[in-house]
C-alpha cells in the first residue's frame, strides 16, 4: 500500500534537540517499512516557513494523496500534523471519503480512519485542542516577549541594513556595520536631493556597492522600506507604534524628515528618462508655481509652463539661456582663487579649535547628566523592591530620569556629530563654490551630476517671461553675505604688501638691496 509522509519542525530549538527534518522523516521511513507500507513522497516543512507557506503544503498533501488515489498519510504525532481547528474539517472530510483512508500517529500509537471509535475521535480533537492552547500561549509569551525588548530600547527583530546585532543571548544589543553604514547615509543624502526617483536610486547605489544582506540587489520596495525607516534616527517602529531605541542614530533627524518629504510628494518627483534634460523639476513658473516643462526642439531642450491655474506666462527659454542666466550667481559666492581657500582653510581651523574645547566641556556636563540619571533610577528600583518608598514614587523617579537621559544621549549624539563635521563642511562648501561653474562646464561631467550640483547651491529656481530669479542654499547665502568681504581683504593684503616691497625699493639702492625672502606671504 502507498503513503506519504508528512515531517515538521515548528522551532530551531526542536531542530537542536534533535527533532530535525531528516530524524523525522527516517523515524517514519522506519515506520511505513515495519507496516509493508511504500513511501513515495515526502511533504516537509521548516521552522523557518511563514504561516501561509505551512498551510500550501499540508493543501499540496492532501491534493496529492487524492489524485493519487493514496489512502494513508504517516505523520509523528497530532501537534506535527495540526496545531489549529481550520484544519481538522480537511482532515475529517479526507477520512470520511474513502474507508481505506488512514492517517497514523506514528509516535501516539494511534491510527485515525472511518471507523475509528468515538472514544478515538474524542481524543484526537482534545490533542488538537492542546496544541492550539500551545500555539496561542507561545504566542502570548512571545508577544510579551518583544515589547519587553521594545520597553528596553531593542528592536525585536534583525535589525535593518546598516546595522548589525552582536552580544550573548539574552543582552544583544544593535551597533553600526561600519561596513554598510556608508552606503545607507549616501542612499539618504541622494534621494534628499529630489533629484533621484527609487528606480534610479537603486541603480545608482547598486552601480556603488550597496547589497542586502544576501549579497544581492536592494530592489525598489525594500529600498523604500529604508527609507522611511525610523530606526535610522535611533527609533523603533513596530506594529505601527513607535518607540524609543537605545542604538546609535546613522543619520540626522533633518536629513530623514526631509527624505519623508519627498517619499510623499505627489509633484516634483523627475520623472526618468533615458535623455534627462538638466532642469528638469528644478525650476517654477513665478506666476502660478507649476513646474516647469521640459521639451526637445530642433536638438535643443526647451522649458516654458504648462499655464497652470490660468497663468499668462507663454514665452519659451532655451536650456543654454538658463545656464547663462545661472553662471553670474556661481561667480557671486566664488572665492577670488585658490589662495583664499587656504587663509580660509587655516581660520576654520583656528575657530574649529575653540569649537572643539567649547564641545569637550559640554560633553563632560551630558556625561554627568546621564550618570546621575542612572544612578537615580538604580536607587528608585532598589527603594521600591525593600518598599523604603511607595511605588508610584518610585516609578515616577525612574521614568523622569530616563526621559533625561534620553534626552541627554540625544544631545550627546548631535554634539558629536557637529564637532566632527564642523570644520570639513565649512571647508567643503568654500571649495565648491571655488569650482562649480568649471565642474558644471566640463565634459566629463554628467547631468545626473550636474543637477546634484545644482541641488547643492539653489534651494529653488522661479521663472518669469524669460528671466530666472534664483535663491541660494543656506550655505550659499551665506557665501553670497561674507565673500565680497573676504576677496576684498584679500586684495588689501596682497595690495599692501606690493606697496610694502615698492617701498623698499625706493630707500635702498641696488647695490645695497638685501636678499628677498621667497616665502613672503600677506600678513594674515
Amino acid at each position: 500500500m502507498e503513503t506519504v509522509i508528512y515531517c515538521r519542525v515548528s522551532s530551531k530549538e526542536q531542530e537542536l534537540e534533535g527533532y530535525s527534518l531528516p530524524a523525522q522523516e527516517k523515524f517514519l521511513r522506519d515506520y511505513a517499512q515495519k507496516n509493508g507500507f511504500k513511501v513515495t513522497k515526502v511533504f516537509a516543512v521548516s521552522e523557518s516557513a511563514m504561516g501561509k507557506v505551512r498551510r500550501k503544503i499540508f493543501n499540496e498533501m492532501i491534493d496529492y494523496v487524492r489524485e493519487n488515489n493514496i489512502s494513508v498519510i504517516i505523520v509523528e504525532t497530532t501537534d506535527r500534523l495540526t496545531r489549529n481547528f481550520s484544519d481538522v474539517p480537511t482532515i475529517d472530510k479526507w477520512i470520511s471519503e474513502n474507508k481505506n483512508n488512514q492517517i497514523h500517529l506514528a509516535k501516539e500509537g494511534c491510527i485515525l480512519h472511518e471507523g475509528s471509535k468515538s472514544h478515538e475521535w474524542f481524543m484526537w480533537r482534545v490533542k488538537v485542542a492542546t496544541a492550539e492552547y500551545y500555539v496561542k500561549l507561545l504566542s502570548e509569551n512571545v508577544q510579551k516577549g518583544q515589547k519587553e525588548k521594545l520597553d528596553q530600547g531593542q528592536l525585536p527583530t534583525k535589525p535593518p541594513l546598516g546595522y548589525q546585532t552582536t552580544g550573548e543571548r539574552g543582552r544583544k544589543i544593535h551597533i553600526i556595520n561600519e561596513e554598510k553604514a556608508p552606503f545607507i547615509r549616501k542612499m539618504f543624502e541622494l534621494y534628499a536631493t529630489g533629484n533621484y526617483s527609487l528606480k534610479a536610486l537603486v541603480k545608482t547605489m547598486h552601480q556603488d556597492g550597496l547589497r542586502n544582506e544576501n549579497g544581492g540587489k536592494v530592489g525598489r520596495s525594500r529600498m523604500h522600506g529604508l527609507l522611511s525607516d525610523p530606526f535610522y534616527i535611533g527609533k523603533m517602529r513596530w506594529k505601527g507604534e513607535i518607540y524609543q531605541g537605545q542604538h546609535p542614530p546613522l543619520i540626522s533627524d533633518d536629513l530623514f524628515n526631509a527624505v519623508q518629504s519627498k517619499l510623499k510628494r505627489k509633484t516634483g518627483a523627475p520623472q526618468y528618462k533615458k535623455h534627462l534634460p538638466v532642469f528638469k523639476a528644478k525650476i517654477q513658473c513665478d506666476e502660478c508655481g507649476g513646474l516647469i516643462t521640459w521639451e526637445i526642439q530642433r536638438g535643443h531642450w526647451y522649458g516654458h509652463c504648462n499655464h497652470y491655474k490660468n497663468c499668462s506666462q507663454k514665452k519659451w527659454l532655451r536650456q543654454e539661456g538658463v545656464e547663462e542666466q545661472l553662471f553670474p550667481y556661481f561667480d557671486r559666492v566664488a572665492p577670488m582663487d585658490d589662495r583664499v581657500i587656504k587663509c580660509l582653510e587655516k581660520a576654520l581651523k583656528e575657530s574649529h579649535a575653540g569649537e572643539v574645547d567649547c564641545n569637550t566641556q559640554r560633553r563632560e556636563e551630558l556625561n554627568k547628566i546621564i550618570k546621575t540619571a542612572d544612578e537615580r533610577m538604580e536607587k528608585a528600583y532598589r527603594d521600591k523592591l525593600d518598599s523604603k518608598a511607595p511605588a508610584s514614587l518610585c516609578e515616577k523617579i525612574i521614568s523622569d530620569s530616563d526621559q533625561e537621559k534620553k534626552d541627554a544621549l540625544d544631545s550627546l549624539n548631535k554634539l558629536g556629530e557637529a564637532r566632527t563635521k564642523y570644520y570639513e563642511v565649512g571647508y567643503a562648501v568654500h571649495e565648491l563654490a571655488l569650482h562649480a561653474k568649471k565642474i558644471y562646464q566640463s565634459e566629463r561631467t554628467k547631468t545626473e551630476d550636474k543637477r546634484l550640483l545644482l541641488s547643492y547651491i539653489f534651494s529653488n529656481i522661479t521663472l518669469n517671461e524669460g528671466k530666472l530669479k534664483p535663491n541660494y542654499t543656506m550655505a550659499f547665502e551665506f557665501l553670497l553675505k561674507w565673500m565680497p568681504m573676504i576677496n576684498n581683504t584679500f586684495e588689501q593684503a596682497e595690495m599692501s604688501l606690493n606697496e610694502a616691497k615698492t617701498a623698499l625699493l625706493g630707500r635702498v639702492s641696488a647695490t645695497e638691496l638685501p636678499r628677498q625672502d621667497s616665502n613672503l606671504q600677506p600678513s594674515r
